[in-house]
């Protein structure tokens, strides 16, 4: 992924939760436990992708830091996390251009998925699914196969994300259609074959497994049929 995340948190035990969450979602994090040394990084530190402010740090507050990144990194996502839950000064950090607002306890998950939904939505952060060999960009509707463009058809890709997206499963002709063609297509099941069967002429190795009476899987390249 690439990204960096600036984890600004003078406990501890907050600090090393919010990093782990973030470092298991793929993201790389460089955790402050003060103002003073967050102000360092704002300052010197130009490839922050985002920044998670506590706002009752030692030091240079929440509120000051905040001020200064989007003084030196006037785009950059920022999210509060603070314990202090009044409107007042929830107004008052997204009248100083906070993006987000999250009030302690919270859960990880969920500040992890902020996270990714404000990277996202400013560009930084692409909708990415992978399997083996395999790269599907949502955002761009482009597949990769080792790291090299396939061209397909918006029928193929989609198949194709869904299987991606139901690896674990084995998904029947009918669900296929369903998901990729929409409930209300009444076509004959052979189209989901057809589809299948040219995605299949675009890799260079095996990467849909028929499973057959039921349905297709997607399967590590290499594999073979039943």
């Amino acid at each position: 992924m690439n990204l960096t995340i600036m984890v600004a948190e003078d406990d501890p035990n907050i600090s090393l939760v919010v990093s782990e969450y973030l470092k298991a979602a793929g993201f790389a994090v460089i955790s402050v436990p003060d103002g003073k040394k967050a102000a360092e990084l704002i300052e010197n530190e130009p490839d922050v992708d985002l920044y998670i402010l506590d706002i009752m740090l030692p030091g240079p507050s929440g509120f000051e830091l905040l001020g200064l990144i989007r003084e030196y990194c006037a785009d950059a996502p920022v999210i509060m996390l603070t314990a202090l839950s009044d409107e007042h000064t929830q107004l008052h950090s997204f009248s100083k251009k906070a993006d987000d607002y999250v009030t302690k306890p919270f859960s990880p998950k969920v500040l992890v998925k902020r996270v990714e939904a404000l990277l996202h939505r400013c560009g930084k952060l692409k909708r990415i699914l992978s399997f083996g060999s395999i790269t599907v960009d949502l955002d761009n509707y482009e597949a990769y196969e080792d790291g090299t463009r396939v061209e397909l058809t918006l029928k193929e890709l989609e198949i194709l994300k869904a299987l991606i997206t139901s690896r674990s499963r084995v998904l029947s002709r009918q669900q296929l259609m369903d998901i990729v063609w929409g409930n209300n297509y009444f076509g004959d099941e052979r189209t989901v074959d057809a589809h299948i069967k040219n995605l299949r002429k675009k890799f260079s190795r095996e990467i849909i497994r028929t499973v057959k009476g039921v349905g297709y899987k997607i399967m590590e390249a290499g594999g073979t049929e039943e």
